[in-house]
This record gives C-alpha cells, structure tokens and sequence, in this order.
C-alpha cells in the first residue's frame, strides 16, 4: 500500500496517474489554509488533521475529500459535499459533462469527462471550521 500520494500515483499506468493528478492538483490549488493530504484508507485523501480535531467517532481524521483508482473507474469521494450539500450538481450538469455520482462519490473513467473548475469551486468553499460545524450537526 502506498504511504504517500506520490507513491500512490506511481504505481497507476500513465492514463490513470495523469487523469487523478490533474484532479489533485485541482483539489490542491483550491485548498483551504488548515487541510493535509495524505493517504487514509489506502486513497490520497485531504482532511483535518487529528491535531486540530481529534473528537471524531472512529479516531479518524475528517475527510473532505478522497480520490482513488478503482477497478473499473476512477472516484472521487467529495465527503464536503455529502456533509453539506450545495449545487454542485446543478453547475457540473451547466458544464455540459455527464455526471456519475452516488451520495458522494463521483466516478469517471477519463480525465476528459471531469468538470475541474466545478470541483476548484466546490473545494475552495469548503473551510476546516465550516466542515468540523457540519460534522458535529450531523453527530448530534
């Protein structure tokens, strides 16, 4: 298993690890002040550190956000927007792309058919504060 995201990208083939490092390096440029990337649950992941808020049910850090190469497909895991949903689906169906998505998980299989600068947004709004207040609204 990979210990860092770098290692988890090169161990994909080439249209794999181009495909989620244009989307990490979107998730990174948009990334508010007081989130880590690192890898939790055998995915690169960003979430609040266990430093700044260690109360959460299972020991874990908060995630915002996952991505991982699955079998089939690609994913990425916004739990930001699960936790608090926006219009995110409203303004990445006003892109034109098609979107395949469960509760929180988008799922592609091209680089070509994510909408970056609809996840930029959705990311950038996302503040550790803001995520730690939806996470305890959702525990109480």
């Amino acid at each position: 298993m990979a210990s860092t995201p770098e290692h988890y990208l090169e161990a994909l083939p080439a249209d794999r690890q181009e495909a989620l490092s244009a989307v990490r390096d979107a998730i990174n440029a948009n990334l508010a002040d007081g989130f880590e990337e690192t890898i939790q649950y055998g995915m690169i992941s960003w979430v609040v550190p266990l430093e700044r808020y260690p109360e959460t049910y299972n020991g874990e850090a908060l995630s915002i956000a996952a991505l991982a190469s699955q079998k089939r497909h690609m994913a990425l895991y916004l739990n930001c927007e699960y936790a608090s949903p926006t219009d995110f689906r409203e303004r990445w169906k006003a892109t034109g792309k098609r979107l395949d998505m469960g509760k929180s998980c988008v799922r592609f299989k091209s680089l070509d058919e994510m909408a970056l600068d609809v996840l930029g947004e959705t990311i950038a709004a996302v503040t550790v504060e803001g995520h730690i207040e939806a996470y305890e609204r959702s525990r109480s």
